[in-house]
């Protein structure tokens, strides 16, 4: 959905505030008078009556929350119309407690007997209800959709009516659960005497993830509503002097086609796990997925039975779960080596199958020797004693302060709740938990991305966009902007660079180089994730995770494509069951292609160099007139795209029709007599 349209489905949801407050207030079904039966016929038969007791009510109508939605406008989390039965109270000529309660308790009996689940008061809340509170309903049920209501209007029987209020709905359901976040009830409808300005119904504010964060923006501005009864309970008046306000719109980076994509992969390919896509130009995070999940739209019911679980389905491993990198933190020990001259591209390492440092054996990850290798080979086989022996020559310090600057150790700075740091430690830090300084064993297993070094997925993936780009990490972007309920931008985010390398260009070439021969050689390790439409970079990597006990692994593929000027950057975890083997290159790799081949035709679209313009040159062998007045003829002639391809200019019919964008009234310029 254009965002231009996003304006009028924010007015239609205002609109639909007004008749949902009008249908709040309605009176109860009219009764003739003549059926009206004596209150000597017992507690169930009381009629209205003439007390003297009127009452003037002000009462706050809740807002719409505003929409959260994705880059292309396809709503994320929205409102809907629910209902709540609830008894209706009349003004009662015989009004002592037993008849009161008796009367209440034979109209909630009938309702208890279709709707699942009522909320019985007790005899105390039903006299306290009409004592104080009878001109409003008195709230029996959860909410119930609107399906679920329309079967219900007949069955409920007399003086029990359908109180309406606004639901918040997810209309993809678990789609991006842990960043849309969710809901919940600013606290219960109040008891006792009327307040002034008491919310019609129970307000909600956001609970998690971006329903939290943006909750200020979202919330809207609520109107009012005046009641009139004179002292027999008749309505004298009911208006609205002010209407509520739909809150504004967040409009995320998120590709909702992409991410459904992204977690039917994930549904498939393993029990846990994560999913990160980035534009590694923009640094806007297009999805970011992770298994296990949960319904947003049954939160209210679910939350204990999710907290229980030892699953954990609200922890989002893209994000919140941290691991080793393994053989993904590769490419920053080579690139840190290449940059400070430890080798060059062409420089031979001999790599046995195995490595004593000190008293421990470090093995190669296929207890074979590879034989000498160069830089790119070495990433491409993933071969584990040259990264032992290169990662000591460079230095601990050198290849972890890179990681640093890759994003490494620190949070990203998205909007969420809950991401964690990971860890990128220092002489400080074994000082302090392991009581010395880094040893060459410590540096062993750090070049291959084990030892304490953990990162989250959305971490790698962020790294893999500053490799990718070279020179910049690009600051990640999870919301484009935020719009009022006007339609006008209040809040826009840019692309912005996060952090420098501060590397040589002819060394980030050599690492993607290898990265290429991971996917598209045939001794890479990656294979499994090779593309048809692209040249993709990545690099495979295994772990060992948790305790030892469980001999659990992790499996991962991360990188970016295309390999002359890169676009996407990515990274997949999975995670393996205690006991299971797993690699990256049959785990993790096969989940990348099945992800981004499908999309083959948008990203061809998108990666395609730009074309080059069409250059005119002037022919004078073709004059043209009279012979006193000779025109030049222009002629355009194709030139070639980046691709090598012909490259004509478009027909007219073929150019894209020119979209209207909605401007601020203001910003227009002011019209004078010569023109604006």
């Amino acid at each position: 959905m254009p965002f231009s349209s996003l304006s009028s489905q924010l007015r239609g949801l205002a609109a639909l505030c007004v008749v949902a407050t009008s249908f709040a207030a309605q009176e109860p079904p009219p009764v003739a008078s003549n059926a009206l039966p004596s209150a000597a016929k017992g507690a169930n038969d009381g009629s209205i009556s003439t007390r003297k007791d009127a009452r003037t009510i002000t009462l706050r109508i809740p807002a719409p929350r505003g929409q959260i939605v994705d880059r292309e406008g396809e709503p994320l989390a929205q409102n809907v119309m629910a209902y709540q039965v609830a008894l209706q109270f009349k003004q009662l000529e015989a009004a002592d407690r037993d008849f009161v309660v008796n009367w209440g308790r034979t109209r909630i009996a009938h309702a208890a007997a279709v709707v699942k689940n009522l909320a019985i008061p007790t005899d105390d809340e039903l006299y306290d209800h009409y004592r104080h509170r009878r001109w409003l309903p008195l709230i029996l049920s959860e909410q119930i959709s609107a399906k679920d209501a329309k079967g219900l209007e007949s069955k409920l029987g007399s003086d029990m009516i359908l109180h309406p209020v606004y639901r918040r709905f997810y209309p993809e359901e678990g789609l991006a659960a842990h960043v849309i976040g969710f809901t919940g009830s600013v606290g219960k409808l109040p008891t006792g005497p009327i307040n002034f300005n008491e919310p019609l119904w129970e307000e909600v504010e956001g609970r998690s993830g971006l329903e939290k964060i943006y909750d200020k923006q979202l919330v809207g501005e609520p109107g009012t509503k005046k009641l009139l009864f004179d002292e027999s309970g008749e309505k004298l008046f009911d208006e609205q002097p002010t209407r509520p306000r739909t809150g504004g719109t967040v409009v995320t980076t998120i590709n909702a086609r992409w991410q459904k994509l992204a977690e039917k992969v994930l549904k498939s390919g393993c029990k846990r796990g994560a999913f990160v896509v980035i534009d590694a130009v923009t640094g806007e995070v297009l999805v970011m997925a992770s298994k296990p999940t949960f319904n947003l739209n049954t939160i209210d019911t679910d939350y204990k039975a999710l907290e229980a679980d030892p699953s954990r389905p609200m922890v989002a491993l893209s994000y919140q779960g941290t691991y080793p990198p393994a053989s993904t933190f590769k490419p920053i020990v080579a690139l840190a080596a290449l940059n400070n001259g430890t080798v060059s591209e062409d420089t031979e390492i001999y790599c046995p199958a195995a490595i004593e440092i000190g008293n421990h054996v470090f093995n190669n990850w296929s207890k074979a020797p590879e034989g000498s290798i160069d830089v790119k080979r070495a990433i491409a086989r993933s071969c584990n004693p040259w990264f032992y022996q290169v990662g000591i020559k460079v230095g601990p310090g050198n290849f972890l302060s890179l990681a640093r600057r890759l994003g490494y150790g620190e949070k990203t700075g998205l909007p969420l709740l809950g991401e964690n740091s990971g860890l990128v430690p220092n002489n400080e830090w074994f000082l302090q938990h392991e009581k010395r300084r880094i040893l060459d064993g410590d540096t062993a297993n750090l070049s291959i991305g084990q030892g304490v070094l953990l990162a989250s997925p959305l971490q790698v993936a962020q790294a893999m966009a500053g490799i990718a780009n070279g020179g910049a990490v690009p600051k990640l972007q999870l919301v484009r902007q935020v719009q009022d309920s006007r339609g006008r931008v209040t809040e826009a985010n840019r692309p912005e660079r996060r952090a420098w390398l501060g590397v040589d260009p002819v060394a980030v070439e050599v690492v993607r180089k290898g990265m290429r021969d991971v996917v598209n050689a045939g001794y890479g390790t990656g294979k499994a994730a090779q593309l048809s439409f692209t040249e993709m970079c990545g690099k495979t990597g295994t772990a060992q995770w948790g305790p030892a006990s469980k001999e659990q692994r992790l499996a991962w593929f991360a990188g970016f494509f295309p390999f002359d000027n890169p676009r996407y950057s990515f990274a997949v975890l999975y995670e393996g069951r205690p006991g299971e083997t797993v690699s990256g290159g049959r785990m993790a790799a096969p989940m990348v292609k099945a992800f981004f081949e499908p999309l083959k035709e948008e990203i061809k679209e998108t990666i395609a160099p730009p074309p080059k313009a069409v250059l005119i040159v002037e022919d004078g062998d073709s004059p043209k007139g009279d012979g006193k007045h000779q025109e030049t003829i222009l002629k355009a002639i194709p030139v070639e795209s980046g691709d090598g391809t012909v490259v004509n200019p478009p027909e007219p019919e073929d150019m894209p029709a020119p979209k209207a964008v909605p401007v601020d009234p203001k910003d227009l310029p002011v019209e004078t007599e010569d023109g604006p």
